[in-house]
């Protein structure tokens, strides 16, 4: 999807992704035009219809018909969750852009706080940590690590890596278009790319609550493909963090490698320790090309 154009008319677009949320997405819409007709700027919200198969589609469109402020689009087929949040920002008329999901887990009460904060942040999170959050006990192990991995890759400190709840200006979601994929990691890699570029992100405490309908997530398929792109996010950004952490890593294993096989066999195993020692060196030495290129293609 090509990168569309930036649009700096106050307001605020709101996007909300829909595949087979027909129990949900009507009194989603509703509880979300309640809030926003309280609203001083000017505001839309954006349905995008991601091939659902439910019935959700003329659910959409019966809306629509009766709210000139409602616009649905219909994606050609399920295209993926990262792919329907840029279909409805591509044509999104406003500066700000909030995202939530139609499975009416986000407390769209809290939509005027997160909106406020964005006068002083370049981007607000619901983050899931509030008293009422329904987060299912087999994901929490994994949801745990990620989350952990990603302060630890981006260096920051990180309330909430992938919630679906947020608010952002339009400008800086232009600015990491080419790197935001169609899946459901969207939102992670929209939280490192802040993060990792030092943009400033605040975290507001939200509930979450028990979604209506099944979820469509692959817990294994899903949760490796979000520590990959945490890793590719950050190498992305930071290539010499991860080559160069890689190199001292081997580095140090070639010294400890020599180390053991003297002081065990009596002789240490050369092209072992040489071997380690140069791939370490080889690594660092992608790092500082990398960082090169990185830093040539930010100015």
């Amino acid at each position: 999807m090509n990168v569309p154009p930036i649009t700096s008319e106050p307001g605020l677009s709101v996007v909300i992704p829909c595949h087979n949320e027909h129990g949900a997405i009507a009194s989603t819409i509703h509880e979300v035009r309640e809030i926003l007709a309280r609203e001083p700027r000017a505001w839309e919200i954006i349905v995008v219809n991601d091939g659902s198969t439910d019935g959700s589609d003329k659910i959409l469109d019966d809306l629509a018909s009766a709210d000139p402020a409602l616009r649905v689009v219909h994606n050609q087929g399920n295209r993926g969750y990262g792919f329907s949040l840029k279909r409805g920002i591509s044509v999104a008329k406003y500066d700000r852009l909030l995202i939530t999901d139609a499975d009416g887990t986000y407390p769209h009460a809290r939509i005027p706080d997160l909106v406020a904060g964005l006068d002083a942040a370049d981007m607000v999170v619901g983050a899931r940590t509030g008293q009422n959050v329904n987060i299912p006990l087999a994901r929490r192990p994994a949801k745990w690590a990620l989350l952990n991995y990603a302060r630890w890759m981006a260096r920051a400190d990180i309330k909430d890596v992938n919630s679906g709840m947020r608010v952002m200006w339009a400008k800086n979601v232009h600015r990491f278009w080419s790197m935001l994929p169609d899946g459901f990691s969207f939102t992670t890699t929209i939280t490192m790319a802040h993060h990792i570029n030092r943009l400033s992100v605040t975290y507001l405490p939200i509930d979450y609550f028990k979604r209506i309908g099944s979820s469509g997530i692959h817990p294994i398929k899903d949760t490796i493909n979000f520590f990959m792109l945490v890793l590719r996010t950050t190498m992305y950004f930071r290539p010499l963090q991860v080559f160069g952490g890689l190199a001292v890593f081997l580095m140090i294993l070639s010294i400890v490698q020599a180390v053991a096989t003297r002081v065990v066999l009596g002789e240490i195993h050369d092209i072992t320790t040489i071997s380690l020692f140069l791939l370490g060196i080889q690594f660092f030495g992608l790092g500082l090309l990398g960082d090169l290129i990185n830093s040539h293609r930010q100015r």
